[in-house]
């Protein structure tokens, strides 16, 4: 028998190209190549990148360059790109970087075997010439699921494929193949965003807002769920809008009970809200449903009217504050994280100031602070009053130090709690490393137990905090504590 062909998926970026890689390695396990984690050890190294910022590209950049000097030295052959930045930019990085073998945008996705096999023999597929995927789909949100299977949509593999295109498991698996262990897994539910944010490129190339069916949603959960997943995360470019163009802007509200619902599934929790489009139901449902965690990954930004405004974007310090207020008059415990953009195009020392106020009294749990730098192809790009490299660096620390004083403050708000920690990690040198329901994996902090006797990675664990560590927590197993599964996201 011929030797399989091998294949190393790299993903760089944030969930959703996690998700991507996923779906891309179910399409080419289904087509007969083997799935290995080590680059060295792959025929075709396929580096799926992040086209979000400056900082993001440089990591992608620099993930292809390494895996470019793995050939001649390993088993590598080629290196490939795929994901949002060989999505953006298309022939422009082919020919900025011939290193890339390939370049591959989202509608080469369901060719990805062939395509990797034409490069793996020698062949060159032709990198695409980018375009406004936004312009892809009507504009009215109702007439897009009709268009929608004629659109690369990464993510939005449908269930119940036929026999051999998805991993075996019943009538419910998912074109999509688990890349890790991780009692944890991000589940897409929509692509793309409707607005128009004067700094953010993002929709020029994942295109416009289109929700996934629930059935879709429910599907891939349960086979999570059989693949040994405790806790889903829903991602998209903006949770908040999912199901308008179904009809039903409250499809969330209904459909986060269905999934707690879901045999072996201990934790939902949703990412990427935004406050414009929060409302009374889904923060009722957010805060009050078992299972589901009472967390808000909210897309504030800044808080100062002007500069909110002239990044397109609504509200102002006092209206995220009472937003705050409701959230916690129905859930104290809830959890609450942001990222801000501080040396914004305008903005004024009383801005910051502004945005420093809004800091100091939302106690937030995370806080995420970039520096403002041009996106080509963006409103923001156009605008006059930049501010000079230093002043946005001089902005970035003042507000990094102060977003790092308060997420150890709000940590220490903490001590005394009682939390149900997801155990994620069990090391003999390093103890037992879970996350809270006020935190998601990567960006929000974890939690050490104070003992690991009798514990495994995907227990759920009732545990006291006494102490914390930064934005880290320490906590005290209970005794007796079992999973309590009916509160695990309470």
């Amino acid at each position: 028998m011929p030797e399989r062909r091998t294949v190393a998926l790299v993903t760089l970026g944030c969930a959703r190209n996690e998700v991507d890689s996923e779906e891309l390695a179910g399409r080419l396990e289904a087509d007969g190549w083997q799935l290995v984690e080590d680059a060295s050890d792959a025929d075709v190294a396929v580096v799926n990148t992040c086209g979000f910022v400056e900082a993001a590209k440089k990591d992608s950049v620099d993930a292809l360059l390494e895996a470019n000097d793995l050939k001649g030295h390993s088993r590598t052959q080629a290196v490939v790109a795929v994901g949002c930045m060989a999505e953006r930019y298309g022939k422009e990085l082919a020919e900025a970087l011939p290193e890339a073998d390939g370049v591959l945008g989202f509608d080469d996705y369901a060719d990805i075997s062939d395509r990797l096999q034409t490069i793996l023999n020698g062949g060159i597929h032709a990198a695409h010439t980018p375009r406004d995927r936004r312009k892809l789909l009507p504009i009215s949100p109702a007439e897009r699921q009709e268009s929608a299977t004629s659109v690369a949509l990464p993510g939005h593999g449908p269930s119940d494929l036929p026999e051999g295109v998805a991993p075996a498991s019943g009538p419910r698996a998912p074109l999509r193949r688990r890349l890790d262990g991780s009692p944890v897994a991000s589940v897409k539910l929509a692509s793309g965003c409707d607005r128009r944010c004067s700094f953010c490129a993002i929709p020029s190339f994942r295109g416009s807002f289109i929700s996934r069916r629930p059935s879709d949603v429910l599907n891939e959960t349960r086979w999570l769920a059989e693949q040994g997943v405790k806790e889903i995360m829903l991602v998209s470019e903006n949770n908040t809008s999912y199901g308008k163009d179904l009809g039903d802007i409250r499809l969330l509200e209904s459909l986060l009970p269905e999934l707690a619902e879901t045999d072996g599934i201990e934790r939902v929790r949703v990412s990427y809200l935004q406050p414009a489009e929060m409302r009374p139901g889904l923060i009722d449902v957010l805060t009050s449903t078992p299972k589901v965690a009472p967390y808000f990954d909210l897309s504030f930004q800044h808080s100062a009217p002007d500069v909110l405004r002239a990044m397109r974007r609504f509200g102002d310090t006092d209206r995220f504050l009472e937003l705050l207020d409701t959230i916690r008059s129905k859930a104290p415990e809830a959890g609450v994280r942001s990222n801000f953009i501080v040396g914004f195009p305008g903005e004024s020392e009383a801005d910051l100031a502004e945005l420093e106020r809004f800091l100091q009294h939302a106690r937030l749990d995370a806080i995420g602070v970039f520096g403002y730098s041009d996106e080509e192809g963006t409103e923001a790009a156009t605008y006059d009053g930049k501010l000079d490299e230093d002043v946005v660096a001089e902005r970035l620390a003042r507000v990094s130090r102060l977003a790092e004083q308060l997420v150890s403050q709000r940590a220490e708000e903490r001590l005394g709690e009682t939390l149900h920690v997801l155990v994620e990690s069990v090391d003999p040198d390093e103890g037992v490393h879970g996350r809270a329901a006020h935190q998601a994996p990567e960006t929000d902090g974890q939690v050490l137990l104070t003992s690991g006797e009798g514990l495994e990675v995907g227990r759920m664990v009732e545990a006291k905090v006494v102490g914390t560590e930064g934005v880290d927590l320490v906590a005290e197993p209970l005794a007796g504590s079992s999973g309590c599964a009916e509160e695990a996201g309470r």
